[in-house]
């Protein structure tokens, strides 16, 4: 395991899940949405963020992986939960922005349990 990922600030991963709630949350400027699909966006895609972004500074933390998992599942049903499916833009960036986070969440987590298991070593 190299050392650069179990640093803060350094983990691709919880880049990518930034990148990902980020866009998620500012979709509705420039997507059709309803209220409902706007509102269901703005909070999952912000919660992924601010989700990637303690991971970043606590690499340690294997729970903001899980946490992740959850919200990328939410993020990816919420067209059918909420009811958006024929918002073809929001429902599409909801699926893709849903499965990205789970896919970077899996991958993050075995680097995440290194981590915690070499802070746990100090």
């Amino acid at each position: 395991m190299s050392e650069v990922s179990t640093r803060a600030w350094t983990r691709p991963h919880d880049w990518a899940e930034v990148v990902i709630g980020v866009v998620a949350a500012l979709s509705p400027l420039w997507l059709s949405t309803s209220n409902a699909a706007m509102w269901t966006m703005v909070v999952l895609g912000a919660l992924v963020a601010i989700d990637g972004l303690v991971s970043l500074g606590a690499p340690g933390a294997v729970y903001g992986e899980g946490i992740q998992i959850v919200l990328g599942v939410l993020l990816f049903i919420a067209p059918w939960v909420i009811g958006y499916t024929e918002m073809n833009g929001a429902s599409w960036t909801s699926w893709v922005a849903g499965a990205l986070t789970i896919i970077a969440s899996v991958a993050a987590m075995p680097v995440a349990q290194a981590a915690h298991r070499t802070a746990g070593q100090h």
